[in-house]
């Protein structure tokens, strides 16, 4: 399975980024996901946070599983400005998606929310649930080169809610 090129991967990182900004618009927490198909070009779909059960990864993953096939999923890359957490993991897992690119970690989120009420971060990373899995998922991040961006609209975000 071929990986998608460095400027393929900051620009739907991005675009994550932005469909979480979107969320926020929506009085959502600021989340977002991009499915994207194996020519790495190809949007298929996007998906901001909705509430605490329905993130916008496991959304996404859950809408994908109904739409496409999973030999077709095990070909496409689910972008995600923050690593999923492990319910989003575990339903990309089940989803068939072969590919996750994060652009900052689970960690990373942890400093910029604090201890906040609306979003209790679990320390389990989405590489500890996909290692605990049979498929061997391609997991790629953090990426440095978008990491602040991504912070930025986190920090924005906790620091006034």
């Amino acid at each position: 399975m071929n990986r998608p090129n460095q400027a393929q991967i900051i620009q739907f990182l991005t675009l994550s980024n932005k469909v979480g900004s979107r969320a926020m618009s929506l009085g959502n927490h600021p989340f977002g996901a991009v499915l994207v198909g194996p020519d790495h070009e190809t949007v298929l779909s996007t998906q901001c946070n909705i509430d605490t059960v329905n993130h916008a990864e496991s959304t996404l993953a859950r809408v994908a599983a109904s739409n496409y096939s999973a030999e077709y999923l095990w070909q496409c890359t689910l972008y995600t400005a923050v690593e999923p957490c492990c319910m989003c993991a575990g339903t990309i897992y089940w989803a068939n998606i072969g590919r996750v690119v994060y652009g900052m970690t689970e960690q990373r989120l942890l400093e910029c929310t604090g201890n906040h009420v609306e979003n209790p971060t679990m320390r389990v990373s989405s590489a500890y649930v996909f290692e605990h899995g049979q498929k061997n998922i391609d997991l790629i991040g953090p990426i440095a080169e978008i990491e602040d961006e991504i912070a930025a609209l986190q920090q924005a975000f906790w620091t006034e809610r």
